[in-house]
Parts: C-alpha cells; structure tokens; sequence
C-alpha cells in the first residue's frame, strides 16, 4: 500500500468512501453528500488530499488545510476516511503519519482535531498512541445520526 497525492482518476473512489463516513453519522461533522462536481470542488480546495492505494485501488484518503487563519493559521486540521471492507489493517494509522509529515512540510507547526466523537474509540486509541494529546472534552458537541448527542475530544499533535 501506498500513500499519495490525489489524482483527477481517484475522485469517484474518493467520494464514496467519504459519503460512506457521512452516511454512517458517527464520525463526520457534514450531513451533505459529494457529488463529482462538490467532490471535485472539496478535495482540489484542501492544502492537501491524500489517498492510502493498495493493489490499485483507493481504500482510504485525507484532507489537510488550516483550522484557522491569520495568527493562528499555523495550526493545520485534517479528517480521515477508510473504506468500511478493509477497515483494521492499519490504513488509518498509514493516513495519520503521512498527514503529520505533510503539514510540517507545507510549514504548519500543530495538527489539532477539533471533533474526535468520544465513543470512535479505535480513533482515539490510534491518536494517542501516535503521540496526540486529549485538550478536553465538549459535552453533547456532537449529534449522531440517530439523533442523541455524545462528547467530542479535542486533540493536538506538535510537528
């Protein structure tokens, strides 16, 4: 498996993996779906896309861009997204590593997930034991799919 820029070749792929993420609510902040246009649009707008291909198909990819602009725009963000049939081999974790070596060269010093749903625990155990550290938690910051609330984590990670 390799990690990768994106190519105009991988959007189909790519948007069906993340609406898949959208379309399970327990994850995503967006409640819209790409489409090849939207797609297109969102991924071409981030500092960085990047894609996880193994056996030359796209399992997996990332978005990189600033949390925030001005004196804090050195802050960057990013969001993961794995195909659900080859989750837990360890693709995410391949994302996460490239995502922290990508944003110290575009010259971002911190990577900081600001809604890290505190039940995806096998995010949070990845993050952590990745190095991230927990900056706390926000009660009911984030609305299931189903319509309850539960607590989101806030993670930061020096470059």
């Amino acid at each position: 498996m390799k990690i990768r820029a994106y190519n105009q070749q991988d959007i189909h792929e790519m948007i069906r993996i993340w609406n898949e993420v959208v379309e399970e609510g327990t994850a995503f902040p967006q409640e819209e779906y790409l489409d090849p246009e939207s797609g297109r649009d969102f991924f071409s707008a981030q500092s960085y896309t990047g894609v996880a291909e193994a056996d030359g198909k796209i399992v997996g990819l990332y978005i990189l861009h600033p949390n925030n602009i001005g004196r804090c725009g050195h802050i960057c963000n990013a969001s993961y997204a794995v195909a659900s049939g080859v989750r837990g081999r360890h693709i995410g974790e391949k994302l996460v590593l490239d995502c922290l070596q990508k944003g110290k060269e575009l010259g971002f010093s911190v990577l900081q997930f600001n809604a890290v749903v505190e039940s995806n625990i096998h995010a949070r155990h990845l993050y952590e034991r990745l190095g991230f550290k927990q900056l706390g938690t926000i009660p009911r910051g984030f609305r299931m799919k189903d319509g309850h609330y539960e607590n989101i984590c806030l993670y930061y990670h020096d470059l």
